[in-house]
């Protein structure tokens, strides 16, 4: 295998600073506390809620975009408008979110994002009071947080259903050893959504295996996946 030693960096995941001379013949290569791969930022603290920031960063700079030069056009149909956001606002907001751990900050970050624009296509600010689920009701928009949810809650289904020897399969059922430090524990990403699935579909965690293992089963529950109800 060939590396260039221009284009490498090294990182370690863990809480504290580590530090990691990795040589490469006699060059060390420069170690780093975060780096992106095939768009997606990972840190060595091993945390998602810096990648889920900045897409919603970049999601809230397209429709700054958008909205000078296109959405608030009057000339351009609602139709077009909601084309632009399906195509564009939407895949760069949730451009690898199926590993995401969402918190309640973090879904209601999404959520303000994702009706900020559909305020302006529906022609609304907030001051109209208008509640989020009416404004989407009206468009014939679903949720964003529920695409977001259906496609972690099916991206489990297609881990557990995974023969043995592939890679995302050994990772997900993976049980690291070795002593936890003090302090609470981090939430890791199948602790969250085995919590979710049983908070939104009903299923136990020792149920979930089972359940998840019959595809056309796992797809009619994820079909039939209620929105979460808007707060306030």
């Amino acid at each position: 295998m060939r590396i260039s030693t221009s284009k490498s960096e090294a990182m370690v995941l863990d809480r504290k600073k580590v530090e990691c001379l990795l040589r490469v013949k006699e060059e060390i290569l420069p170690q780093v506390e975060e780096f992106k791969y095939l768009g997606v930022l990972f840190t060595s603290e091993g945390r998602m809620e810096r990648e889920i920031d900045r897409r919603i960063g970049a999601a809230s700079t397209v429709m700054r975009t958008l909205h000078r030069s296109i959405v608030v056009k009057r000339e351009l149909s609602r139709k077009a408008k909601l084309s632009i956001y399906r195509s564009i606002f939407v895949p760069t907001l949730t451009y690898g979110h199926e590993l995401w751990v969402m918190t309640e900050r973090t879904r209601s970050r999404v959520q303000a994002a994702e009706m900020s624009f559909l305020r302006r296509v529906a022609g609304l600010s907030l001051r109209d009071r208008v509640r989020s689920s009416a404004i989407r009701e009206e468009l014939g928009v679903e949720s964003l947080l529920l695409r977001v949810e259906r496609s972690q809650i099916g991206w489990l289904g297609h881990l557990v259903r995974m023969p043995p020897g592939r890679l995302p399969g050994e990772v997900f059922r993976a049980c690291p050893s070795g002593k936890r430090p003090p302090g609470r524990p981090r939430t890791r990403w199948r602790d969250y959504v085995s919590r979710l699935a049983w908070e939104r579909l009903g299923i136990p965690p020792d149920e979930l295996e089972e359940a998840a293992g019959e595809r056309e089963v796992w797809a009619s529950l994820l079909r039939l996946l209620p929105p979460r109800p808007d707060p306030g």
